[in-house]
């Protein structure tokens, strides 16, 4: 995208007007400088993205997270992991370090503040 508009873009049939709450106005004005280009080419690859989001979802890219941690083979924690999620990845880098079992009540961790 360039600050001049692409010549062989077709005019724009219909102009369209859009209202915006402060947020996304400076969303909308965050990226026109960004991307050094105009705030109806930012709209225009906005609609483009949503589109594509739309029509070929197995191909978005949040996807690629799913069976991620498959390779991961702990033996089940014996409390809620997800609340008590903190304690679960502290519990899981512990039993890198040493072989103690998961689901034993592990001491709570102190934040420690820097200098």
């Amino acid at each position: 995208m360039s600050k001049r508009h692409d010549i062989s873009r077709k005019k724009v049939a219909e102009p369209v007007q859009v209202y915006l709450d402060q947020t996304d106005r400076a969303r909308l004005d965050r990226l026109t400088r960004a991307l050094s280009t105009t705030k109806s080419d930012v709209l225009r690859s906005a609609l483009q993205a949503l589109e594509s989001q739309l029509r070929r979802p197995d191909e978005h890219p949040v996807l690629g997270l799913i069976g991620i941690a498959t390779d991961e083979t702990v033996p089940a924690a014996g409390y809620d992991v997800a609340r008590d999620h903190d304690r679960y990845f502290a519990d899981l880098e512990d039993s890198r370090r040493t072989p103690r079992a998961l689901g034993t009540k592990s001491t709570p961790r102190r934040k420690t503040r820097g200098p």
